[in-house]
């Protein structure tokens, strides 16, 4: 029986891709840079993530990250711009501006509260993440938050996990599931801490890795189904 689950939260519970739209147009608009137009914010969303499965991997440090893909973006669209730091503070702010859930995100986990176990298991920086939750309402659902600039460590990460059932008790493989939809970070995560492994998968992407996956659903609400089963 699951009794606990992992909740990833950018692309899983919430769109990211709109509140990464509005925090970068946002930042535009305060630092003066011009117009940026969702054609440039679709050429950012392929850097950034490229830098944040660097990371994963182990090759980067979160600064870097988190400077290296504005450089890079600014530099590929021609852009004259140098205060990165400043750039990059601000998007994160911005982030939490606004919390757009993915579809049956909140109803799924409203109406776990109080069935099972609930947690939010997110990469990011501690200020984007906490405004979105909080802004979001997930944070009174949750029994507890993972953020993983918190507590130091990414996933997909043994550390991360560790930390995690030091908080909440030790993990038994049928009970726990962590729900995601990233393979490289949260279904490495769940393989690397030998759980469940629930892969949300909307736009039916091929798992072409080596990554074991028990679960995968295109809806959040699929969740219920598997849980009373």
């Amino acid at each position: 029986m699951i009794k606990t689950l992992l909740w990833d939260i950018d692309g899983t519970l919430l769109d990211f891709g709109k509140s990464e739209n509005y925090a970068i147009k946002k930042c535009f608009e305060i630092f003066g840079i011009g117009e940026c137009s969702d054609e440039m914010v679709a050429r950012y969303s392929p850097i950034n993530r490229k830098y944040w499965e660097a990371l994963e991997r182990g090759e980067l440090t979160k600064q870097q990250v988190l400077c290296c893909r504005f450089e890079e973006f600014f530099k590929s669209e021609g852009i004259n711009f140098d205060r990165i730091d400043d750039f990059n503070n601000e998007y994160q702010i911005r982030l939490g501006d606004k919390a757009f859930f993915c579809e049956n995100g909140f109803e799924t986990v409203s109406s776990l509260k109080g069935k099972v176990r609930q947690y939010a298991v997110t990469n990011g920086t501690y200020e984007a993440q906490s405004r979105k939750l909080a802004l979001s309402g997930l944070i009174d659902i949750f029994d507890d938050i993972f953020i993983s600039d918190k507590i130091g460590f990414e996933k997909p990460s043994m550390e991360f996990f560790n930390v995690v059932q030091d908080r909440i008790g030790a993990f038994s493989h049928d009970e726990v599931m962590i729900i995601g939809d990233s393979l490289t970070s949260d279904m490495r995560g769940g393989n690397n801490a030998d759980i469940l492994c629930c892969w949300y998968n909307p736009y039916n992407t091929e798992n072409n890795s080596d990554i074991k996956i028990d679960f995968e659903i295109k809806d959040i609400a699929e969740i219920l189904k598997i849980i009373t089963k």
